[in-house]
């Protein structure tokens, strides 16, 4: 191919292509360092925690003070506690999702409440602690129960909902609504029979954040309904429980003379958990995802 050939690679091309393939090495080990250290504490975990791990340790109540036993009453709890925050939080950041965005006008009001859903998600969870204390355990009579810890929770995670909500709904194309106004669809139907259909994967992904989040933590509950120790179930959601992220605390910090194997024991099964609700919520979405009419 001669020199003056239009196909031969100029050298601002040669730079360019070398200027992208720095660029890509680069962002290739940025992912690298990011994974590096997820890769690294399942692998401790794993490695010491598994040892602890059994039919009997996770189906067992805690004795001899937390230093023998299972984590069944802490497992159990977590899962109450999971489930009751997402029963409060879904349908408040859901609805409230639905009025900011099909509803609402753009005025100083409604950027009001866009500034604190962005400011409530920058509060610290002892703050939100602090303020579930006030609220529900004291104000409103919950009690230390299952009931107070899951609303301060749900508050803690409902500006993930609403976020997460409001990008899916905006994601719907405008199109699909003019479509169904023209055939005379009122516009609650046309939200309920098209816009939340196509925007379920969406929401599925607020809610595998909500469970990262709302699994792990731990201040919130332990000043508004989880217990340091307990040898039975929760019955209500006016009980108080036991809570893995909290067990793993108080055996890591709290309790003497623990075996070795017990605190990344908890805390890997602590990641199962996590883990399990994830891919329940992925699988969900995927289906979803297959179901979008654009």
């Amino acid at each position: 191919m001669t020199e003056n050939s239009p196909f031969t690679t100029t050298a601002h091309e040669r730079r360019s292509l070398s200027q992208e393939n720095r660029f890509r090495l680069l962002f290739l080990f940025m992912a690298v360092v990011l994974v590096l250290p997820v890769l690294g504490i399942l692998s401790v975990l794993v490695l010491r925690g598994s040892p602890g791990i059994s039919l009997d340790f996770l189906l067992e109540d805690p004795r001899n003070g937390m230093k023998e036993g299972g984590i069944y009453p802490a497992l159990i709890g977590t899962l109450w506690l999971t489930s009751c925050a997402l029963a409060v939080a879904l349908p408040l950041g859901v609805s409230a999702a639905i009025y900011l965005t099909e509803y609402a006008r753009d005025n100083w009001f409604t950027r009001l409440i866009n500034l604190a859903i962005i400011n409530l998600a920058g509060v610290p969870s002892i703050v939100h602690a602090l303020f579930g204390v006030g609220a529900f355990v004291h104000f409103l009579q919950f009690g230390h129960s299952i009931l107070a810890a899951s609303c301060t929770l749900a508050v803690m995670t409902l500006p993930v909902v609403i976020i997460a909500t409001r990008e899916s709904l905006q994601a719907v194309p405008r199109a699909f609504r003019d479509a169904c106004w023209s055939l005379g669809a009122t516009r609650w139907q046309t939200i309920w029979r098209v816009v939340l259909p196509n925007s379920g994967s969406g929401i599925l992904t607020g809610i595998i954040l909500v469970v990262s989040r709302t699994v792990g933590e731990t201040a919130p509950i332990m000043f508004t309904g989880a217990a340091f120790y307990m040898q039975y179930t929760p019955e209500s959601i006016f009980d108080q429980t036991m809570a893995l992220s909290l067990h793993l605390y108080n055996v890591s910090t709290q309790v003497n003379d623990v075996p070795k194997h017990l605190p990344f024991s908890v805390a890997l099964t602590l990641i199962g958990v996590v883990l399990t609700m994830n891919a329940a919520a992925i699988f969900l979405r995927m289906k979803l995802r297959g179901r979008k009419k654009w």
